[in-house]
């Protein structure tokens, strides 16, 4: 009997052309005897339209080519059900890819999102939005959206950004956290809500991070000198530095004195003056290597 697998795809994720990709993937499921329904995203309704073709068509697994966000919108619209989602990593942040080790060829990655076995991953609330992978409050924030706001895409377009935020910075904020019975003050940069290790760019910045242990981290970059961005950026993450502090925890919430510039999953979310969070324990299925 044919297995059923729905293969949502973001046709301008990434800026890649998907036509190759799409082929493959249709290709594989022939091949391996699957029942294959391709969905491609429009930025309309998706979630809605992904629910109606599950319910329809009820897939044991689903696979999805685009970045964290494309992931995430799935993962929202599977919530109530019990299905696996494969990751065929094509979008401008592929964070999630990245810290779940996916290989960069595309055959590895067809047999680990249609064959392999699972985890059961968690997910953040943040002020009641979900995160997979990383947020972040402060500088990088600021990074993503002035991206969004840019017509460079790709590396080059981050690099363009990053020079850009960096020289127009705001001043460092105030953050009141309070978390694990304890309310304490810094003066911040940047913080990171981290469900897992690394971002897209493969820079680790949470290295004690694993996505199915219940707890997320808040990290805490008190400042971002040049040095200090130089060795989170080699992978030489200074840990007992005293400009970051790591609180690992599954519930918190975060105060500023004046609205700070947020982001969810590489989409900016405006500036914040206050953050609810906790932890949606094993709330996905995700196909692993």
């Amino acid at each position: 009997m044919k297995k059923n697998i729905l293969f949502v795809v973001n046709p301008i994720s990434g800026d890649l052309d998907k036509s190759d990709l799409i082929e493959a993937v249709q290709e594989f499921a022939a091949t391996n005897h699957f029942d294959l329904e391709v969905y491609e995203t429009t930025g309309k309704n998706d979630l809605k339209e992904i629910q109606k073709i599950y319910d329809q068509y009820n897939p044991e697994r689903i696979v999805v080519a685009g970045g964290d966000g494309t992931i995430k919108m799935v993962a929202e619209a599977m919530e109530e059900h019990d299905v696996i989602i494969g990751i065929l990593p094509a979008g401008s942040a592929n964070g999630l890819s990245v810290d779940l080790n996916l290989p960069a060829g595309i055959e590895e990655n067809l047999k680990i999102a249609f064959l392999h076995h699972y985890i059961e991953m968690d997910m953040i609330c943040i002020n009641g939005k979900k995160s997979i992978h990383l947020s972040d409050l402060g500088l990088n924030a600021n990074l993503v959206k002035n991206y969004e706001q840019s017509d460079v895409r790709g590396f080059w377009g981050y690099a363009l950004q990053a020079f850009t935020t960096l020289t127009e910075s705001d001043a460092p904020f105030v953050a009141t956290i309070s978390a694990n019975n304890k309310t304490v003050q810094h003066v911040a940069r940047m913080i990171v809500i981290a469900n897992s290790q690394k971002y897209g760019t493969g820079v680790i910045i949470n290295p004690n991070g694993t996505m199915n242990d219940g707890k997320f981290e808040l990290v805490i970059l008190k400042s971002l000198d040049l040095l200090l961005i130089g060795k989170i950026i080699t992978g030489n993450m200074p840990i007992d530095s005293d400009d970051i502090v790591i609180i690992s925890t599954d519930k918190a919430t975060i105060e500023t004195d004046y609205p700070v510039h947020f982001q969810i999953d590489g989409e900016y979310c405006g500036a914040q003056t206050s953050l609810e969070i906790h932890i949606l324990h094993k709330q996905m299925k995700l196909a692993v290597p």
